[in-house]
């Protein structure tokens, strides 16, 4: 399918520009800080920033990996900055937000991936306000899990970290990345005896079938990940992938009913899903399907559900 090719009905979004939305974007130019909003022309910018969200983007804007779905800017990053966790903590403080997702590049020129700036990052907000919530959506350290241990330490609300897509196409899609990696990741996560939220997202229509779709979701689910979003992949350009097909709100909604079936706590799925749209929304929809058992406290704590 080419990528000029008219778009569905269902993926067209109105544009909005509210003051919230105006703040947003100040806030994160006078703090210097990034967000993935931005950086990956998230087609859900403007609803997000209309209501005072923002993903961030941490350890700068320019990634180490060459993934073919990706907008944001493929080179070789110069250091990091030190003082960044504390510029993230103040932005966020300045927009008043009781909840937040942070993600980043992949900083392969590292040796710990730039785990301690998350870590750091997830410290620093708990110092201005131990009841903020946090989600974290992690590269894969480039295997390296003692990288993974150091954000785990720091005690995320979610940690998040998308497989993106199946088996057959990560060396197309992910060439740098394996799906075995990314399922170790998640099984890690959720084996430790205080787990946080476990979380993962896939993108369709980037070549796969259903049954490996399934099968995917299937190893997915096998791995301990309790949250998992499914949207439509969109390219961003010519030289991106292209779209092989658009998938249709009623193949999105029995994706949701197969996930489900899998034991999935909850799964997020439709044309505009992004893996970080409407973030503690799904985490608030898993814990009232499962009212009667623990959930997660603000500070990482488990409590009982009210």
């Amino acid at each position: 399918m080419h990528i000029g090719a008219p778009k569905p009905s269902w993926l067209k979004t109105k544009a909005t520009f509210t003051p919230d939305y105006v703040r947003v974007k100040d806030a994160l130019r006078s703090n210097r800080l990034h967000s993935v909003c931005e950086e990956a022309n998230c087609p859900n910018i403007r609803e997000c920033f209309s209501h005072g969200t923002a993903t961030f983007m941490i350890l700068g804007n320019i990634c180490t990996r060459g993934c073919r779905f990706c907008d944001v800017i493929k080179g070789k990053p110069v250091g990091y900055d030190l003082d960044e966790p504390r510029r993230m903590a103040e932005g966020v403080a300045a927009l008043g937000l009781q909840q937040v997702v942070i993600t980043s590049v992949n900083r392969d020129d590292l040796p710990d991936g730039g785990s301690w700036v998350f870590a750091e990052t997830i410290r620093q907000l708990r110092a201005r306000d131990r009841r903020v919530r946090i989600e974290v959506l992690i590269p894969d350290f480039d295997g390296n899990f003692e990288a993974l241990e150091t954000v785990l330490e720091a005690r995320p609300d979610v940690l998040n970290h998308n497989v993106e897509t199946v088996l057959r196409l990560y060396p197309q899609v992910r060439p740098r990345a394996r799906l075995e990696r990314s399922l170790e990741i998640l099984r890690r996560s959720g084996a430790r005896s205080d787990p946080p939220i476990v979380k993962s997202g896939i993108m369709v229509g980037v070549g796969e079938s259903w049954d490996e779709l399934l099968d995917c979701m299937t190893r997915i689910a096998a791995a301990g990940c309790q949250i998992l979003t499914i949207g439509q992949y969109l390219a961003p350009s010519e030289t991106h992938l292209p779209v092989e097909r658009y998938y249709s709100p009623d193949e999105f909604d029995l994706l949701t009913l197969a996930g489900e079936a899998m034991g999935f706590a909850h799964v997020e799925s439709g044309p505009l899903v992004r893996s970080s749209y409407h973030a503690f929304d799904q985490v608030s929809k898993m814990e009232e399907k499962h009212a009667g058992g623990a959930t997660h406290g603000n500070d990482g704590s488990k409590q009982g559900s009210p």
